[in-house]
């Protein structure tokens, strides 16, 4: 890792140590190999008004890093080379598995955790959404009708940010799709249906809402085939 990294690296993920062993364990394994987390900070893809929410943000290691941001900066211990992390912007996390609300809660204090089903609960407006791995949970409808949720929810100008996997992408995607298959085996979620995408069909779910939409690679270090779509509200 990155020395410049190293202070936030543990600014995030110690608040997971009174969580238990694995939760600790977890958050410093998804923060040193996903390269999503630090590529948001990186890019300066956030903004700094209104608000956040993480749509199945389970045990809520992105607004752990999103916080510990914000108290690295301004303590002084910063990337030199990173633009400032939004200062500003209210966070807050919506999970389904109350086991991992419960983990968030401890792990970040103050902030808002509310454990739900993505199906049915209403979206407060927002100027960030993030669906994280999220989407191929859900059936073709209930994507859409989340999507629907998720635009309306969204003034204009603001920012949709969805990792999913291109169903497009040959041996990658089938790499992507049996370890996904396996991680749900060792939950003991053995009949779990997943539904995926191509790029090209996400890219025309989210232009048909009204989104510009740029997409980034993010398998780095990986065998996956993950993207990131960077999606604006026109």
């Amino acid at each position: 890792m990155n020395p410049q990294l190293r202070p936030l690296f543990e600014a995030a993920t110690r608040p997971y140590a009174g969580a238990g062993t694995f939760a600790w364990r977890f958050a410093r394994g998804k923060l040193r190999h996903d390269p999503v987390f630090f590529f948001l900070l990186r890019r300066g893809l956030l903004p700094d008004r209104e608000s956040l929410l993480d749509l199945g943000c389970g045990q809520g290691i992105l607004l752990s890093l999103l916080k510990a941001a914000k108290e690295q900066y301004q303590a002084g211990a910063w990337p030199r080379d990173w633009p400032a992390p939004p200062l500003n912007l209210g966070l807050r996390g919506i999970e389904l598995s109350e086991p991992r609300v419960r983990v968030a809660r401890r792990a970040l204090g103050g902030l808002q955790v509310i454990q739900g089903d993505l199906r049915d609960l209403g979206l407060q407006p927002c100027s960030v959404i993030v669906m994280f791995d999220v989407l191929h949970y859900l059936d073709s409808e209930e994507q859409e009708r989340l999507l629907d949720r998720a635009a309306a929810a969204l003034a204009p100008g603001g920012l949709l940010l969805v990792r999913e996997t291109d169903a497009g992408a040959g041996f990658a995607f089938r790499v992507t799709r049996w370890s996904e298959i396996l991680a749900g085996a060792l939950r003991g979620e053995l009949a779990q249906r997943l539904h995926y995408r191509s790029a090209v069909e996400w890219i025309a779910e989210l232009a048909g809402r009204d989104f510009s939409v740029r997409v980034e690679p993010m398998s780095e270090g990986t065998p996956f085939a993950n993207l990131l779509f960077v999606a604006r509200k026109g």
